[in-house]
């Protein structure tokens, strides 16, 4: 069967991925989309749409319902799942197979055996894949995990027999320690995964992760693209992935490839899947399976680069019962391939995720460097879904080579009016053990805390103080153009005077609660600037370009990407980018009003909110007498939950409700310390008479 149309089932820069090959092939493409995607960008790049449901995912892209019927709506064939939501989701797989359309991805079978750990753990050990040593066996007891822990062997780690991408994992240092992390263990599985089944793994040291990329038709042929290093994780999570991994040589790399295709058709697989494997730095001629992800992966871009393939058009042709015409014979990787998750989130406040709207956008372009994204200018990235946004990869014929053309490309990516972990990535690819090859799972928790960001130096703060100053020039002027009689040196706001000029001051806000005083006197061209307390430094402000600036401060010049929405002044530069806000007098006044009965160094009273997101539960009510520590309220954002706490003991007001919207540094409660009296006091005379 051919295919003329097919209904993407998912949203983002997979989406978009998809429908780019759908193009290519002369195929329809039909996206679908919530509420909150309306104005996406999958929405507007493919031939239609459909509206799926509210913008919670379980009313739009996890109602398999909704989807199936906007595939009868439009006449599509296919559904193709992408990664995520419904892509390994066997009851919409055979909800397809029932409906009549084809579901781009394996049979409802290898989903069963594959999208449980220890179903597939025990399955593809006994067709001689190495499997790590352990206890994986359904509806063991703590007791008997316990007695078989002695087997295993210390240290360990507990994993969720139904979870994914390292949710839930605990690790076990000591046998005395095992009784209360499987109670623990337990509860955080059946909370997040529904299902309480735990299973044990011997940890391997200074592990690797390692996977493998497998083709299979619907007639028995089965190949492998080579393997991808994935092992730059944070919080498992994958954050930069390349292909060739540097530690396999020629004879592992056919080794882990054959074990890949082992495991694929084990279960009679069919399509493009991805097996994973733990492979020890110490010991790289040993591995052992993990999972087998029965779906397209992130980070398949870098396989298609070494390769030469588009997975997603071989995904396609499989489904359309093509047989391979490619073999293993001609598989051959060239050159090197490294990709960088470009993700909404804070990593200067500890990667809490971000929300905005896109105000400048540049993406990099140049040879070797591809960019798939889902942004777009104008864009609004919300707090529903995963917090990715776009993924840069680089190609070259060596590693270094390929290291520094991603490392360029990050430079050239421009996100103004959302906050991104872009400045993070170059971060890591400058790492000495990055660059060397020397990976592990654990490198980047180690490494994290050496990070130095660049933050708002001097040279940042008089930019944005000039750029602001320009604004205020440009206001001026077109004020005084209705003017019948003008005269620029009284209307410009440069400071200008008969006697001494004053200064015009921008207070930049870099916190809620931290703010700096920067002073500027002549015009944006030519002026004076001084920060804080320091002295005037000559200073001036060039426009270059569509939302570039040259500014010289002190005599360096650098070019910045600045832009303004309302009091937020985003400004960034070589991938580094930061929101600053301008507090007007008016904020200020107030700010010092609330603040004026506080005694000095004290902790604050204000409970503020750290990231955009949405209250789904309240723990305190107005009234309540709270402790330091306790939780008052849980705000929850692109899948991340942040419990807010009293700073102090007292009194809490809370004016908040579960599903109200928060902002960023949004005070969403305030606790009043209680002044507490002795027996005996005058106060508790009164109070007994």
């Amino acid at each position: 069967m051919t295919f003329d149309t097919v209904l993407v089932a998912n949203r983002g820069e997979i989406a978009c991925r998809i429908i780019r090959t759908l193009r290519e092939r002369g195929i329809r493409s039909i996206a679908v989309f919530s509420d909150a995607d309306r104005t996406a960008r999958h929405v507007f790049q493919a031939d239609a749409a459909v509206r799926l449901g509210g913008a919670a995912p379980a009313d739009s892209y996890l109602n398999f319902e909704a989807v199936l019927a906007a595939a009868a709506r439009t006449g599509a064939q296919a559904i193709h799942p992408g990664y995520g939501f419904l892509s390994e989701n066997q009851a919409f797989a055979q909800a397809c197979a029932d409906a009549g359309i084809a579901f781009i991805g394996p049979s409802v079978h290898a989903l069963n055996v594959m999208g449980d750990k220890i179903r597939s753990k025990n399955h593809v050990a006994g067709y001689g894949v190495p499997i790590i040593p352990g206890v994986a066996q359904p509806g063991l007891s703590n007791e008997q995990l316990i007695q078989a822990a002695v087997d295993v062997g210390y240290p360990m780690l507990i994993k969720p027999s139904a979870g994914g991408g390292g949710k839930g994992m605990h690790v076990v240092e000591r046998a005395e320690d095992l009784a209360a992390i499987l109670e623990t263990a337990r509860r955080v599985a059946l909370s997040a995964f529904g299902d309480d089944t735990l299973l044990l793994e011997r940890l391997v040291s200074t592990p690797r992760h390692i996977e493998v990329q497998v083709l299979a038709d619907n007639h028995g042929a089965v190949i492998h693209l080579g393997e991808r290093e994935c092992s730059l994780q944070r919080r498992h999570q994958k954050v930069i992935e390349e292909a060739p991994s540097p530690l396999l040589d020629a004879a592992t790399r056919a080794r882990i490839g054959e074990a890949a295709c082992a495991a694929a058709r084990s279960v009679g697989y069919s399509g493009a899947g991805t097996v994973e494997f733990l492979v020890s730095a110490t010991a790289p001629d040993e591995f052992f399976f993990m999972e087998m992800n029965t779906r397209l992966q992130v980070e398949h871009p870098v396989t298609e680069l070494v390769t030469g393939l588009d997975l997603v058009d071989w995904q396609l042709r499989i489904a359309e019962g093509e047989p391979l015409t490619v073999t293993q014979s001609d598989i051959c990787l060239t050159g090197h391939a490294i990709e960088a998750r470009v993700y909404a989130e804070n990593p200067g406040r500890g990667f809490l995720p971000t929300i905005g709207t896109v105000l400048q956008l540049h993406e990099a372009t140049g040879e070797g460097v591809r960019v798939d994204s889902s942004l777009m200018p104008g864009l609004t990235i919300a707090s529903h879904y995963d917090p990715m946004l776009a993924k840069v990869i680089a190609w070259a014929p060596t590693r270094l080579e390929a290291l520094n053309r991603l490392d360029r490309a990050l430079a050239d990516t421009v996100v103004l009016g959302v906050q991104t972990n872009t400045e993070y990535l170059r971060l890591l690819l400058a790492d000495a053990d990055v660059r060397a090859g020397r990976l592990d799972t654990g490198l980047i928790e180690r490494k994290l805390p050496g990070l130095k960001f660049q933050g708002a130096d001097e040279h940042v703060l008089a930019a944005v103080a000039l750029f602001l100053h320009g604004r205020a020039f440009a206001g001026s002027e077109l004020a005084a153009s209705s003017l019948a009689d003008v005269n620029g040196v009284w209307t410009r706001p440069s400071g200008w005077r008969a006697g001494s000029p004053r200064p015009v001051r921008y207070s930049l806000g870099m916190r809620a609660t931290e703010s700096i005083d920067v002073r500027v006197v002549g015009e944006p061209g030519m002026a004076s600037v001084s920060i804080g307390d320091g002295p005037a430094v000559e200073a001036g402000l060039l426009r270059v370009g569509d939302g570039a600036c040259s500014v010289d401060y002190g005599g360096e010049t650098r070019v910045y990407a600045i832009e303004q929405s309302g009091a937020s002044v985003y400004i960034g530069a070589d991938g580094f980018s930061l929101e600053l806000r301008h507090r007007f007098r008016a904020e200020q006044l107030a700010e010092h009003l609330l603040s004026r009965d506080r005694v000095p160094g004290a902790v604050s009273p204000d409970v503020r909110s750290p990231m955009p997101g949405t209250v789904i539960a309240v723990h305190a009510a107005t009234g309540d007498v709270v402790t330091a520590g306790q939780t008052i309220l849980v705000v929850e954002a692109m899948k991340m939950e942040h419990k807010l706490v009293a700073a102090t003991a007292g009194r809490v007001t809370v004016n908040l409700k579960t599903g109200d919207l928060v902002v960023l540094d949004q005070i969403v409660a305030t606790v009043t310390p209680e002044t507490s009296t002795t027996p005996g006091t005058s106060a508790d005379k009164e109070d007994s008479e």
